[in-house]
């Protein structure tokens, strides 16, 4: 039996086992999916060391970025976001297990928001820094659109909520939600942007999808704007990432 599974934590809010496991069961494939929760990334070890049969891993908040370390290798487009969410695990020189790092998130982001741009659609506000938040910028950035993060605290090249301003928003028409604000079970949580600016031109993505509509989407679906959860993302990565472990 093959067996597969995710990293992160929390996991409660996740998806991708029931996804994984009904998927298996239906095509008749001989495989497992479970959850690896752990609260800090050097457990990946213990998770590595506890299942030597494991054939691959999804990569979830808030490792995509800390577990790049303890891979053996990144492919180029990972490489160019710093961010990992799918790991391959092949057998290298003397059986020894070899990991390798891709993002199928750019692929699933893209794939799913393109269809919802128009010619209005030339800039964007992406909120949060984590690694979700880079393959979102470099997916956008293939797209065509300029975007600039949004941070809670002053970094370089982003701005800070302070800053976001209505004046802002009159060009900055897709925002792009990277944070877990709103997502189960605190749903009366959103960040904090100036929505009354918000109109029906603007495009407001969020990357949860537990619950399936977010104050921060009901909010820009009540000036108008159209909205969109993340769960076709999620679906389209997961295809992605099979893609990738087969390959």
């Amino acid at each position: 039996m093959q067996k597969f599974g995710l990293l992160g934590y929390p996991l409660g809010h996740s998806f991708s086992k029931t996804y994984f496991n009904r998927k298996f069961e239906a095509e008749k494939i001989d495989a497992q999916y479970l959850n690896f929760e752990i609260p800090d990334i050097k457990d990946i070890k213990n998770v590595l060391k506890e299942n030597p049969d494991l054939c691959g891993l999804n990569v979830t908040l808030p490792y995509k970025t800390q577990v790049i370390p303890f891979l053996d290798e990144i492919d180029e487009d990972a490489k160019l976001i710093g961010a990992v969410n799918v790991i391959k695990f092949s057998k290298g020189f003397l059986g020894k297990t070899k990991l390798k790092g891709y993002n199928s998130d750019i692929v699933g982001f893209k794939q799913s928001i393109e269809p919802l741009l128009n010619e209005s659609h030339k800039k964007a506000l992406i909120l949060g820094t984590g690694g979700s938040s880079k393959a979102v910028f470099h997916g956008l950035k293939q797209l065509g659109i300029d975007a600039t993060f949004v941070s809670r605290t002053p970094k370089d090249l982003c701005v800070t909520y302070e800053e976001v301003t209505s004046k802002m928003l009159e060009y900055y028409t897709v925002i792009v939600n990277c944070t877990p604000l709103g997502m189960y079970p605190h749903m009366d949580n959103c960040p904090e942007i100036p929505y009354d600016a918000l109109t029906s031109k603007h495009l407001l993505y969020d990357l949860l999808y537990n619950p399936d509509e977010t104050l921060f989407m009901k909010k820009g679906k009540e000036k108008g704007a159209v909205v969109k959860n993340g769960l076709e993302m999620l679906l389209l990565q997961a295809f992605e990432a099979w893609q990738i472990w087969h390959r």
